[in-house]
């Protein structure tokens, strides 16, 4: 069935259809609806690369450390998790280019590192590196 006029003459349609096209644009715009939020969930972490030397400790930093109990401490004083935030944002405006060096006991678990590291984000900390001990690989 040729939508337009009908002739008596065999010729060719010369219209689009564009009915694919709109099921694949409906297609991507969804896989785009569904990957935006998983893209755009991360925290940004400036990585220290893995070395046996012994760093110098940057003077423009400042260490948050989560003991075997959960307790957070910042600089080796103990600092509640609803406190966190505005230390470091006050710490920040003290100095832009501010890193946070962030230690955890291997015992504690991954919810409060994580929990750590999006209060240090939130905060507007861009520089974020993990401190270990040097071991044998």
């Amino acid at each position: 069935m040729a939508f337009g006029r009908i002739d008596d003459h065999d010729e060719p349609m010369a219209e689009m259809n564009v009915i694919p096209l709109v099921d694949v644009m409906l297609v991507l715009l969804v896989v785009f609806i569904i990957a935006a939020p998983v893209i755009t969930h991360s925290v940004t972490l400036d990585l220290p690369r893995a070395s046996s030397e012994r760093q110098a400790e940057d003077p423009e930093s400042v260490t948050l450390s989560l003991d075997s109990e959960g307790q957070l401490h910042l600089d080796d004083n103990p600092v509640s998790e609803q406190r966190l935030e505005s230390v470091l944002v006050q710490a920040r405006r003290d100095n832009d280019k501010l890193a946070v060096y962030l230690r955890a006991d291997e015992s504690v678990p991954y919810r409060l590192v994580a929990r750590a590291m999006a209060t240090v984000k939130t905060a507007g900390i861009e520089r974020l590196g993990f401190v270990s001990e040097p071991g044998t690989p």
